[in-house]
């Protein structure tokens, strides 16, 4: 407390607003690769960073020595950045109304991941391992990863809020071999697995052992399948794919910064510009998609953002219309707004920037079951393998790890390699059922900003079917 008011009442003194995090972070990372251990790491890391809006420009400092002496350096180095940066502002940068909180939020959780024993996690991951030891398979993985951030915010407006947010997640991975091919499948999804905020119960939830044997099968299984035909048809996609196909077409083109342009140099831009808003049909009447930072157990949920906005639910898109950006108190006020509490950095070191939370589209009324038994012809698609999108997102083409081709209702063939492609709004718009089977995935490694900042986030999608969808290679 003393820190904090020390910071804050050096930047209130040059009649400026300004707000500190301090963060704490503690990660517990387990490897294992073909029955060794590959990695096993415990990290500790703690610092603050302090913001300072003053003459219509933001200046930035951060620190890990804890020591007042450092405190007091760096808000005033805040400063000197700001009035620096003012001089070469294009216009005064002016923050939206907000609610002003004093308040704490933590995970809840069932068993601290902290207090399993490593050894035991290891054994998890051994076991999973050990049971894909089968013939053709080539490399076997599995990895287990805890994070618990500690993070304190506090403001010149008088907000103050304490968080404690855990997060735990894994996978295990088989790749088969042959002469000419190699194929791989993972598991709960590829690219380091699921992950929740919650607590051990959500490993045992996922239950690495007991499906690895299953995972290690399909892997040689795909050796022999057939390739993805090439045509254009009915595309049933998993959630497991569901999750990155709204990640890329929907999450990080709603985000407000691309849109004015202040993120076109890492990853593009947005299609989904100014005019659009409430009036541009992104989808069929079917698509409802929302950011909602509120949903329990999503790894982009939080109790507050990091300028002490509270979490809540935003539709970006209803009933197929586009009718939302993801927004900081910066870019909501271009747009006579208020935020809807998506600004998060990775870490004390980094600003803050606008991220994704739980971005979702929401459920409807069909079984998976119901959405093969419809389909005449079709390709049914999950766990993504591979993805491209150009830097406007629109054009996108997909791969995943399995597929399997439909005929009358019945799955008929297993195929390998399956890509889709499309244009992002007339994908959506060709969306004809949903599925019940709604499920939240956690990404824990969505990259953006400059310097690059790792975010944590979540989706939550059912299965879904689309008509009249490019797949597979070559001329349709």
């Amino acid at each position: 407390m003393d820190l904090i008011d020390e910071a804050l009442e050096i930047v209130s003194n040059e009649g400026a607003y300004g707000d500190i995090r301090i963060v704490e972070r503690r990660w517990e990372n387990i490897e294992i690769k073909n029955d060794n251990i590959e990695r096993l790491e415990n990290i500790f890391d703690r610092g603050f960073g302090i913001r300072v809006l003053l003459n219509g420009a933001w200046g930035f400092a951060s620190s890990s020595n804890m020591e007042r002496d450092e405190v007091r350096k760096k808000a005033k180095l805040a400063i000197k950045i700001a009035r620096a940066s003012a001089k070469l502002k294009k216009k005064d940068v002016k923050l939206s109304e907000t609610k002003i909180y004093q308040d704490t939020y933590k995970t809840k959780i069932k068993k601290d991941p902290f207090k399993i024993p490593t050894e035991e996690r290891i054994d998890v991951l051994m076991e999973s391992v050990k049971r894909m030891d089968k013939e053709k398979i080539v490399l076997r993985m599995g990895d287990m990863q805890l994070l618990r951030e500690k993070k304190t915010f506090a403001s010149t407006e008088n907000a103050f809020i304490d968080q404690e947010i855990t997060e735990v997640g894994g996978s295990i991975t088989a790749m088969a071999a042959k002469p000419g091919d190699i194929q791989k499948r993972c598991y709960p999804t590829s690219f380091g697995g699921d992950y929740h905020t919650e607590g051990y119960e959500f490993i045992e939830s996922i239950d690495l052992v007991g499906n690895a044997e299953r995972v290690a099968e399909d892997a040689v299984l795909l050796l022999d399948a057939e390739q993805c035909p090439s045509k254009k048809t009915d595309l049933i996609i998993d959630t497991s794919q569901m999750m990155l196909q709204i990640h890329e077409s929907c999450g990080h083109p709603t985000e407000l910064d691309r849109v004015f342009g202040t993120e076109a140099n890492y990853a593009g831009t947005s299609f989904l510009t100014l005019e659009k808003l409430n009036n541009f049909r992104y989808g069929s009447d079917l698509v409802n998609i929302t950011a909602d930072a509120a949903i329990e157990g999503g790894l982009g949920t939080f109790g507050y953002d990091d300028e002490g906005v509270k979490a809540q639910k935003t539709y970006l898109v209803k009933d197929g219309i586009f009718s939302g950006y993801l927004t900081s108190r910066e870019t909501a006020r271009e747009i006579n707004q208020e935020s809807n509490g998506t600004m998060r950095a990775d870490g004390w070191s980094k600003v803050p920037i606008i991220r994704m939370t739980n971005i979702n589209l929401l459920p409807g009324d069909y079984s998976k079951e119901e959405l093969i038994e419809e389909t005449k012809d079709g390709l049914y698609v999950e766990t993504n393998k591979s993805w491209s999108i150009d830097d406007k997102r629109l054009n996108f083409l997909f791969g995943t790890e399995v597929g399997y081709t439909i005929e009358n209702g019945e799955f008929k063939n297993l195929v390998k390699n399956p890509t889709y492609t499309g244009i992002t709004y007339e994908f959506w718009r060709n969306l004809v059922a949903i599925g019940n089977d709604w499920h939240v995935w956690g990404v824990p490694n969505c990259g953006k900003g400059q310097p690059g900042q790792s975010a944590h986030v979540g989706h939550g999608v059912p299965t879904a079917k689309f008509e009249n969808i490019m797949v597979g290679v070559g001329k349709w």
